[in-house]
Formats: structure tokens, C-alpha cells, sequence
């Protein structure tokens, strides 16, 4: 499937859920928060449907998120259902990771083939700083359960800011020795809660590394199916990933559409139009017909974001946790 600009769209991105239990300070308030009505979110089978439609229209990779995918009741019994699909190879799940040890099992029994865990920083008082909430052991439990999985890729995801500057060389030390394990830093992007945060970007990051570490290689390997940019440093096992979308932004080469856990699929992560298939299905509309307006959404994916360049009418006003991160 090719938008407009020829770019091949082969990675789909859902949200199972807008619930989390944790509050990081750029996803989400620490009170307060309106959720969506369980009856308003796609059921399981509704997603497994759309899956099939999208795999016919050559989505491969599908990765699973929230909010935190893993409050949502039975998610391997999803995972089962789309490594089941027709055309999808690969499944992947973005976790804070404290409930990751106890589903583990279950997950990989399904077949999930990758996990990215989301951490901050390894200090106890500042992880629950940010994530407003304790959870450090019980995710780090969950890393290391997941490190130990044969044939299961474990990558860290870090969010660059001020707040956490002290932790970004402890954090890329994780990925010196084996089993081989990938930390990416990933720009904080200025929706919602996190417009206006203390933003660090790449090379920021990049240089504190260096410092600590000597000189970085470019990896010139592609590793995975998404924008990341891979470096390594001398003894280093695995490596260290960047996804600077603002400062380097890739949208010329994105590959990759969302669907919420509302049931809306959007098509770039700026602005706030996005087509409601859960009305369609809800409607009785046929996989024809969703299949249609599907491609048509595609082809119309806008050529890239402006980040940066200040607000504009049609950007989007909701938090990550209700578009899905």
C-alpha cells in the first residue's frame, strides 16, 4: 500500500487501550483523566477484523500500545489472533513493563516477537518523579525476564529531558553487555503534555555518550522496521538507536499509520484528522468498503509534520495515552 508520495506503508501501530497505571508527566495527567468508555474501544475481534483488511492491503508488522497495553485484559489472546492473520509476520508489543513478568509467558506462548520497554531512568526517586507512580523493580524484573526469552527482541525506549540527563550514559550502558539488547533515546514530541516540556534532542544525547563512551559507529544495518537510527561504541554488545523526529526528521521515508484504541486511524501523528473506522464497522460497512477508505486515507497521508514550527488549526490536542504512543 503507497500513499501519494510513493512511500510504502507496511507498519501498523494499535492502541489496545487509553489506560495506563502509571501518569509520566509527558503522556498524561496525574488526576483527573476522562477515559474512554470500554464500550467505545475496539473489541478484539474488531481489531482482528481491521488487521486482516489492512493485511490484505500489505500491512506486515503490527505493534501493540497504549496507554499500557498490558492492563487490557488477555492481550496475548490478541497477539494469538493477529500472528494468526494472513500476511502479518511480525508482532511487537511498547510496555512500561511493570505488569511484563507476570504475562510474559503468555505473551511469547502467542508468539509476540518483540517488546520495547519504556524507561526513563534506572534512579527510584526519579522514575517516580516522572512516571508519578513507583515501578521501577517490577519493570526491571520484567526487562530482565524479557532478556532471557531465546529469539525475543528487548529494546529500551528512553525520553531525552533535562530531568533525566543524568541518566542517559546508565541508560546506553545497558546495552554493553549481552544478551544483546537495543536503547533507543526517542525525542519527545510536542503534543499535549509534552509541548513546552524540556525537550533534549539527539545531539545532546549523542555527545553525552560519546564523552562516556568514545567515539560512536555509525551501524549501517537496518534493525527492525521503524525510523530509528542505530550507533555502537567500542565493547559494546548491543546498540544505541536514535528517533529524533525533530530534529532529524524522516517523514519522507515513514512508513507507518496508527489506530487508536477509539477506533480512528490516523495517518500522521500532527495533526488531529483521522477516519473513524469503528463507526464504519459499527455501521455494517463491508471489508470492501473499509478496505476503500482505508487506501483512500493512506494515499491522502500528509507529506510530513511540522514540529517545531509552532501551532497550526488542525493539529492534534489530545495526550499520547489517547492517540496512542
Amino acid at each position: 500500500m503507497t500513499d501519494c508520495r510513493g512511500r510504502e506503508i507496511d507498519y501498523l501501530r494499535i492502541s489496545v487501550t487509553d489506560r495506563c497505571n502509571l501518569r509520566c508527566v509527558y503522556c498524561m495527567p496525574e488526576s483527573g483523566v476522562a477515559w474512554t468508555d470500554h464500550h467505545q474501544i475496539l473489541s478484539y475481534e474488531e481489531i482482528e477484523r481491521l488487521v486482516r483488511i489492512f493485511a490484505g492491503l500489505g500491512i506486515s508488522r503490527v505493534r501493540l500500545t497504549g496507554g499500557e497495553p498490558l492492563v487490557r485484559k488477555d492481550l496475548s489472546e490478541l497477539v494469538a489472533r493477529l500472528k494468526g492473520v494472513p500476511g502479518i509476520r511480525w508482532v511487537g508489543l511498547t510496555t512500561n513493563g511493570v505488569l511484563l513478568e507476570e504475562q510474559l509467558p503468555a505473551l511469547t506462548a502467542a508468539g509476540l516477537d518483540a517488546v520495547n520497554l519504556s524507561l526513563d531512568t534506572l534512579d527510584r526517586d526519579q522514575y517516580r518523579a516522572i512516571a508519578r507512580r513507583d515501578g521501577l523493580e517490577a519493570a526491571l524484573r520484567g526487562l530482565n525476564r524479557a532478556r532471557a526469552v531465546p529469539g525475543l527482541t528487548v529494546k529500551i525506549n528512553c525520553v531525552p529531558t533535562g530531568a533525566n540527563r543524568d541518566q542517559w550514559v546508565c541508560l546506553a550502558g545497558m546495552a554493553q553487555a549481552g544478551p544483546p539488547l537495543d536503547v533507543r533515546f526517542i525525542e519527545l514530541m510536542p503534543i499535549g503534555l509534552g509541548r513546552g516540556m524540556d525537550r533534549r534532542e539527539e545531539g545532546e544525547v549523542l555527545a553525552a555518550l560519546e564523552a562516556a563512551f568514545g567515539p560512536a559507529r555509525v551501524c549501517p544495518e537496518k534493525r527492525g522496521g521503524g525510523p530509528a537510527r542505530y550507533v555502537t561504541f567500542p565493547g559494546f554488545a548491543g546498540r544505541v538507536g536514535f528517533i529524533s523526529a525533530v530534529s532529524h526528521q524522516f517523514c519522507g521515508s515513514c512508513n507507518r499509520v496508527r489506530l487508536t484504541a477509539g477506533g480512528l486511524l490516523k495517518t500522521c501523528l500532527q495533526y488531529d484528522a483521522a477516519l473513524d473506522l469503528k463507526a464504519l464497522l459499527r455501521n455494517g460497512a463491508e471489508d470492501w468498503e473499509l478496505s476503500a477508505r482505508i487506501r483512500e486515507a493512506v494515499y491522502r497521508k500528509p507529506a510530513g509534520h511540522h514540529f517545531g514550527g509552532g501551532r497550526t488549526p488542525g493539529d492534534e490536542k489530545h495526550n499520547m495515552n489517547e492517540i496512542g504512543g
